[in-house]
């Protein structure tokens, strides 16, 4: 964290970073999010499950854009549930969202010097330029002249600027080439490997199951299995059970 951060959210370490308990999230009369309990620590975890299981609307919610009717979100301590997402940034979460939600009208470095990132912290404008140099080399391109690797890449530096402690990455690979996946799963590695903690959503099972150590099975809005990687990946049982692999 840096010195610029909220002291109130602030609190004391532990190894569980980030805990979700019996969490609750309707829309209308749709009960999406039911008693959704989970926690985990430093090590990378991925959330794995069909389209319509919830997965986004969890992340989401924990993130501050959308309310819950009951339950818990504890971020190193502290409850984080219902407050504005800057207060959530601030407490050292940053989101990276499905369809990555860049502004056409400016370019990539006015994207990252809106952020500006912090002296005293790990990233700022050029270490993320350091990191994508690809970014580097379109600083003047505008956000709708971006492939969409280049627009992934510069909402995964926005986010890298707020210094967070824990990264939640909704669909990174969603709609991209199997060349753009391949250079973000270096990325992805190369974070974890300093220390990132990363929530990640994904569909791809292969992307999710290499990157990640821990795999959480949303189904029909509940967290229905808690497995490793290695167990997903390589179980076609469980893939099928839960993920209508066949």
């Amino acid at each position: 964290m840096t010195t610029q951060r909220d002291q109130e959210n602030v609190g004391q370490a532990s190894d569980v970073l980030l805990k979700v308990s019996d969490l609750n999230v309707s829309y209308g009369r749709v009960h999406v999010l039911q008693d959704v309990s989970f926690e985990m620590g430093s090590e990378p975890v991925g959330m794995l499950g069909r389209n319509g299981m919830g997965k986004s609307t969890l992340v989401n919610t924990i993130a501050g854009f959308i309310p819950a009717q009951s339950g818990t979100v504890e971020f190193d301590g502290v409850s984080v549930l219902r407050r504005q997402p800057y207060h959530i940034n601030r407490a050292g979460i940053a989101y990276v969202p499905q369809g990555r939600r860049i502004f056409p009208s400016l370019s990539v470095h006015e994207h990252l010097t809106m952020v500006g990132g912090s002296k005293n912290g790990r990233w700022n404008v050029e270490s993320v330029y350091d990191l994508f140099p690809r970014l580097a080399e379109r600083r003047k391109s505008g956000g709708a002249d971006l492939s969409g690797g280049e627009q992934q890449m510069l909402a995964i530096a926005r986010a890298l600027l707020s210094n967070p402690r824990l990264i939640i990455m909704d669909e990174p690979s969603e709609g991209l080439a199997p060349a753009v996946v391949d250079n973000l799963a270096t990325v992805f590695r190369d974070l974890v490997s300093e220390g990132q903690s990363v929530l990640l959503v994904e569909q791809n099972l292969r992307f999710a199951t290499e990157l990640c150590d821990r795999i959480l099975i949303m189904v029909n809005g509940h967290i229905t299995a808690d497995l490793s990687a290695h167990e997903v990946a390589s179980d076609k049982a469980v893939q099928s059970k839960y993920l209508g692999v066949s």
